[in-house]
């Protein structure tokens, strides 16, 4: 099941959200759902916030015998259409 994070929708109007919901908060739910509309504590209107995903970050190019290493199946291309595994 996916994660969403949700925020009230008046996040500094004490009167309008609790302490969870103005500090946001993360909840599991199926994708099928509906997303929430109201914090599940105080009950005022909340909003589902976009967040980021989490991507590894390759810091530099892999080289043939790093991706050797790791289980890939390197090719080189030699004439039109051609390969040559290396």
């Amino acid at each position: 099941m996916p994660i969403y994070e949700y925020l009230s929708e008046q996040p500094d109007d004490p009167e309008r959200s609790c302490r969870i919901c103005s500090r946001g908060f993360e909840l599991r739910r199926p994708i099928d759902r509906a997303p929430l509309e109201s914090c599940l504590s105080c009950r005022n209107p909340v909003r589902k916030v976009i967040s980021r995903i989490n991507t590894p970050k390759i810091l530099k190019p892999l080289s043939v015998s790093d991706a050797k290493k790791a289980g890939f199946t390197v090719m080189e291309k030699r004439d039109q259409g051609v390969y040559e595994k290396l």
